[in-house]
């Protein structure tokens, strides 16, 4: 089945399909963002370094400004950045103490 963009999707079978492949290719994306948690694991010298608040708040506004950029809802998007950015200390810490 060719995937098609969502707006020139007519059925829920296109749509759908669209999504699981989108999903998918969110998944790998999510492998690679945790990968340079990996890599700012082994590179950091103290565990204190990990969390970084004004980093995490940069990140976070600069989703929310691509958001505007693209014209989805960036309160949806700063929602998901803050759990993605958290779930991002934690697997960090956790890579920390693992080496």
């Amino acid at each position: 089945m060719t995937i098609l963009p969502g707006p020139d999707c007519t059925t829920m079978t296109e749509v759908r399909a669209g999504v699981d492949t989108l999903d998918r290719d969110l998944v790998a994306l999510l492998a690679r963002r945790f990968a340079y948690m990996d890599a700012a694991a082994r590179i950091k010298p103290e565990r204190g370094h990990v969390r970084d608040e004004a980093r995490k708040t940069q990140v976070i506004q600069n989703a929310r400004a691509e958001a505007m950029r693209l014209g989805v809802p960036d309160a949806v998007v700063v929602d998901l950045w803050e759990t993605l950015v958290e779930a991002s200390i934690a697997y960090e810490l956790a890579a920390f103490d693992r080496r």
